[in-house]
């Protein structure tokens, strides 16, 4: 019987159905390879990511900043090129505290007025400037302030027939030399009463006035002399301040040439050092209620000078003006200013040409050539009757009108 008849189907679809099989299975694999091909494609970030890495590369390369490039230029780099980076860094750095400091320095010219128009008192024509201050305004040598009291009016008048210049030559002072000199007062308990009218009558007349903000009495010095400072640092850029009393004799052009020998050192306290005892004793003159922060009975004070005239640099004045508001106050002015510069980098200068006794000490002195800065009395603090004598003392004392003009600071 043949195959056909039986229902067999022949060998040669056999073969062709394996054929088929295997040609499927190939197929079927060679689509799933192609479509993983086709369809696995990276992230957009990663894309984004590789090209920028890419491109920071080309840019490396391209400014010759590669990694080898790198190594190669560190290798051959000039030291000088180096110093002179550190240097101008150093400049910036500079330029950016100096700034700074003007800022501050405008902020409490800025917080003093506007303290003074919330107390009353009025403004002096110093202090009305301070809206026009910049980074560059000028920079003078010193400001001398003359701390001075209601009372004490004979004494103005016999210092400006004195040692202070009037008038132009106070300008020209001012304008030629770089020195600045001002009363230094404050305002009575009653703001705008007779005392300060009074003020305001001679500051008219003479213009020489600094007006604090600041109750005038004889307990608050020590706020006072931080208040000076503070706003005489706000209303001028100088090199040195000074403040003298109004009963002491005072040599400007010496003064002047011996502030500037210490004009590049950046923190200097200068003055006639003492350490004198610390009085427990209520009642007595110079009595320190704060007696027992000094330490056992019959300790002295810390050196400081003394208060009948010392000067401090620009970056101490601005010390104090910064942190005026924390700065304590002990009961003499003296050892206050002496206290708020112990644990600072601070060089203190004693300079006994600033504490001269009165004739015939200091004539001797100026007939020696050794011409005093200061000269008063120990047993009075000050010239005794200074109103009185102080004309004799500039005669026997001073060291004459030509030699401040002469002076070239």
């Amino acid at each position: 019987m043949s195959w056909k008849s039986r229902g067999e189907k022949p060998s040669g679809n056999i073969i062709s159905q394996k054929w088929t099989l295997l040609l499927c299975l190939g197929c079927f694999c060679a689509g799933m390879l192609f479509t993983n091909r086709m369809w696995n494609f990276p992230e957009t970030k990663d894309i984004t990511r590789t090209t920028s890495m890419e491109a920071e590369k080309l840019k490396l390369v391209s400014e010759g900043c590669g990694p080898k490039s790198l190594h190669q230029k560190e290798v051959k780099r000039d030291p000088k090129d180096i110093y002179g980076e550190v240097f101008k860094t150093h400049n910036a750095i500079q330029t950016l505290d100096k700034t700074i400091s003007n800022l501050e320095m405008e902020l409490a010219a800025a917080r003093a007025a506007q303290e003074s128009i919330r107390s009353g008192a009025p403004l002096s024509e110093d202090l009305k400037k301070t809206e026009s201050f910049g980074s560059g305004r000028r920079r003078y040598l010193m400001v001398v302030g003359i701390n001075t009291a209601f009372s004490s009016r004979k004494r103005r008048d016999s210092v400006r027939a004195t040692w202070m210049p009037q008038g132009e030559k106070r300008k020209k002072l001012e304008e030629e030399k770089g020195i600045i000199i001002r009363f230094v007062i404050g305002h009575s308990a009653t703001s705008g009463g007779i005392l300060d009218r009074a003020i305001e009558a001679e500051d008219k007349k003479h213009g020489d006035f600094l007006r604090l903000d600041h109750v005038e009495g004889y307990l608050e010095l020590s706020g006072k002399t931080k208040i000076y400072f503070a706003t005489a640092a706000a209303l001028w850029d100088a090199d040195f301040y000074v403040k003298v009393d109004d009963d002491v004799h005072v040599n400007i052009a010496t003064l002047g040439e011996t502030l500037i020998r210490h004009r590049s050192k950046p923190r200097v306290y200068i003055g006639c050092m003492k350490s004198g005892p610390v009085l427990s004793q209520k009642g007595v003159r110079y009595h320190e209620p704060e007696y027992w922060k000094f330490g056992e009975a019959g300790n002295k004070y810390f050196r400081h000078a003394t208060g009948q005239l010392y000067a401090i640099s620009r970056d101490l004045a601005q010390y104090i003006s910064i942190n005026q508001h924390v700065l304590h106050k002990y009961a003499n002015e003296d050892v206050s200013l002496g206290s708020w510069f112990i644990g600072l980098d601070v060089e203190h200068i004693d300079d006994r040409r600033l504490c001269c006794g009165t004739p015939p000490d200091c004539e001797w002195k100026a007939q020696a050539g050794n011409i005093c800065v200061a000269s008063f009395d120990w047993t009075c603090s000050g010239i005794c009757r200074s109103a009185d004598r102080i004309k004799e003392v500039h005669r026997r004392c001073g060291e004459g009108e030509n030699a401040l003009w002469s002076a070239s600071f």
